[in-house]
């Protein structure tokens, strides 16, 4: 019989649930998103949404799929990295779950769910992973039964800035899709561009970014030049992590990836070198629950197994601690 698992998103603003195959199949991804009235993300606020709305998304969830909750074999839930209050309140209702109904629980690392959730969707084999979402920024690569973190961000993640920078500029939550919008109408203004290493940093982008908004420059300049700055950044070490790994496949995940205008400086990096760019769609790059249930199966069917007291969260939950079972020594290239 087919294992069949629900797979529990909760690391941020949004819980999601989903209904997964074990051929990999996703019957349902149901997303349930908290949006402040004002200001940034208040942590306790995402988690209070987090457990008013877990038993109506999961049971839409299920409705969609077409199956019963006894149907379920599995549970997978997102471990971290994420917000403490939104992890606690996910682990809480996947273990209350695996207890009822007497089926296993598999806790999931975030980052890792996205680009295994990509290769799926995608077709992509052995791919870097630029990871670009609201609290991660990490270029990923597996090599020994590890995905290496290859370069990552110093400071605050590529979707965090862009909504700091909208948040001060006027804008609501979220602010990606606005400067998006507005960024087409900009020209080019030259703006802090700081690599260091293989890892970047953003704080003096978006510093110098908000100097010049308070000196009038205009908001669609601003936002034009902060993409452009900020996206050329994350593609040039994403180059250089293909270089030093020998692969030709480049994935985008994470929320920022729905951006048309990254996609488009990756898809022509990977192009001149040779190389294919792969984008799931949009409902499999943001957070959800069917990257959580995915990895579940994968690490499932390759022998793990966790009791519910080594379910404990953690909120910074690094991509390379997690021994990789499910993958050969070397992946296809």
């Amino acid at each position: 019989m087919s294992l069949t698992c629900l797979g529990l998103e909760g690391t941020a603003h949004t819980f999601g649930a989903a209904v997964v195959e074990e051929e990999g199949k996703v019957l349902s991804n149901v997303r349930s998103v908290y949006s402040p009235v004002q200001g940034g993300l208040h942590p306790r606020e995402a988690s209070e949404h987090h457990a008013q709305c877990a038993s109506k998304t999961i049971e839409k969830s299920l409705e969609k799929a077409g199956v019963s909750i006894k149907e379920i074999g599995l549970v997978a839930f997102s471990q971290g990295p994420g917000l403490g209050p939104s992890l606690r309140v996910t682990a809480t209702v996947a273990r209350a779950l695996s207890l009822f109904l007497k089926i296993p629980l598999i806790g999931v690392n975030h980052c890792i769910a996205h680009l295994e959730i990509g290769k799926l969707r995608t077709g992509a084999k052995d791919p870097v992973l630029l990871y670009a979402s609201g609290a991660n920024t990490q270029i990923i690569a597996y090599a020994r039964r590890r995905f290496r973190i290859f370069g990552e961000t110093l400071d605050i993640g590529i979707g965090n800035m862009l909504d700091k920078f909208g948040r001060e500029t006027g804008m609501p939550f979220p602010a990606g899709p606005l400067i998006e919008k507005e960024a087409k109408k900009g020209r080019y203004i030259e703006l802090p561009y700081s690599i260091k290493g293989m890892d970047v940093s953003f704080s003096g982008l978006y510093t110098a970014a908000i100097q010049l908004f308070k000196k009038g420059i205009p908001l669609p300049d601003l936002c034009h030049s902060l993409q452009e700055t900020a996206f050329a950044m994350l593609v040039e070490v994403s180059e250089r992590a293909m270089a030093h790994t020998g692969k030709n496949e480049l994935l985008l995940s994470g929320g920022v990836a729905s951006n048309k205008r990254l996609r488009e400086m990756c898809e022509k990096m990977a192009e001149e070198r040779g190389g294919r760019c792969f984008v799931p769609e949009r409902e499999f790059c943001v957070d959800n629950g069917a990257m959580i249930a995915w990895l579940g199966i994968l690490m499932h069917k390759s022998g793990t197994r966790m009791r519910i007291e080594e379910s404990k969260v953690d909120q910074n939950f690094r991509t390379d601690y997690v021994e990789v079972t499910w993958l050969p020594e070397k992946e296809e290239s």
